[in-house]
């Protein structure tokens, strides 16, 4: 078998599986062998790592990522394809495939399986990467359960809409920015490496993607006294752009934080009562963050 980067290979297994795309789980297969070659080099994909892939279609990225790394394990919610998988992968002995929902499979202990991590921890042999073609109605979701759950990457290489890859990478005072920009900058390094069109997939998107790498700290640079609450005030502070923080942060029953206690938190931070989300940086929203906690743990 050819590889399925070229589109007359992807088109003949579309056929022989009778395959119908479904768009609930966001399936456009990936065409473009450039593109492909470019999301490698900067995933940095070496011969002793090991990749999760998160996706993998019918197996296009996944036969690339199985020749560059030591080992590949592809998780893939849509049960139909797993027969094409085990088709398309079926010359490669390094590749799992995990028919799996990946916000319901525990990859801390997949991770361990493999003896894969940062490579700073006993008994970890291998770098583990994360390699995806996000579903667009499932983006943030996936993004947010990697960070939060601190699998222990190197790095996350990911293909997403670039209205969501200009949020990733958004800074403070841009339209772009809000709740998406602040949580993937607190937990990475996020970079924006390639533009794709349309027609690098088949069938062909109505929107254009991107490809993102983000370099995942180990401990975020900057830490909050309570990290729930950092992400629960940066969400509520972009729910309602217009609003000012006061009013946003204030009018949210998930918070408990009352208007006066926001007000002095800012007046403390040298911020106007009137000032919203977009206005401030992360540092910013840590240390607003704190003041609020303090002010709650004294109430």
């Amino acid at each position: 078998m050819s590889k399925l980067s070229n589109p007359k290979e992807t088109i003949a297994v579309v056929s022989q599986y009778d395959f119908d795309f479904r768009k609930r789980f966001g399936q456009n297969f990936l065409v473009d062998e450039g593109v492909i070659l470019r999301a490698l080099e900067a995933a940095q994909v070496g011969e002793e790592d090991v990749i999760f892939e998160i996706g993998p279609g019918i197996g296009t990225l996944t036969q690339y990522l199985c020749e560059a790394a030591h080992s590949v394990a592809a998780i893939e919610i849509d049960r139909k394809l797993i027969p094409i998988l085990e088709d398309t992968l079926k010359k490669y002995d390094n590749v799992r495939i995990i028919n799996e929902d990946v916000l319901k499979t525990d990859l801390l202990d997949l991770a361990r399986e493999y003896e894969a991590g940062r490579m700073n921890q006993p008994g970890q042999k291998h770098l583990l990467k994360i390699v995806a073609n996000l579903p667009y109605y499932i983006t943030t979701p996936i993004l947010m359960a990697l960070m939060q759950q601190r699998v222990p990457a190197q790095s996350v290489t990911v293909m997403v809409q670039k209205e969501v890859a200009d949020r990733m990478t958004a800074r403070p005072g841009s339209k772009d920015y809000g709740s998406l920009s602040i949580a993937v900058q607190y937990y990475s390094r996020p970079q924006i490496v390639e533009i794709v069109p349309p027609e690098s997939f088949i069938p062909r998107p109505k929107v254009t993607s991107a490809v993102v790498r983000m370099e995942l700290y180990e401990e975020p640079p900057v830490e909050p006294a309570d990290e729930k609450l950092f992400i629960a005030i940066t969400r509520a502070a972009f729910e309602q752009r217009r609003k000012t923080l006061v009013n946003a942060l204030g009018s949210n029953q998930a918070l408990s934080c009352s208007k006066d206690s926001i007000r002095e938190a800012l007046e403390k931070m040298g911020k106007s009562p009137s000032v919203r989300g977009e206005a401030l940086s992360m540092e910013e929203f840590i240390q607003l963050s704190d003041l609020l906690s303090a002010a709650q743990t004294q109430a």
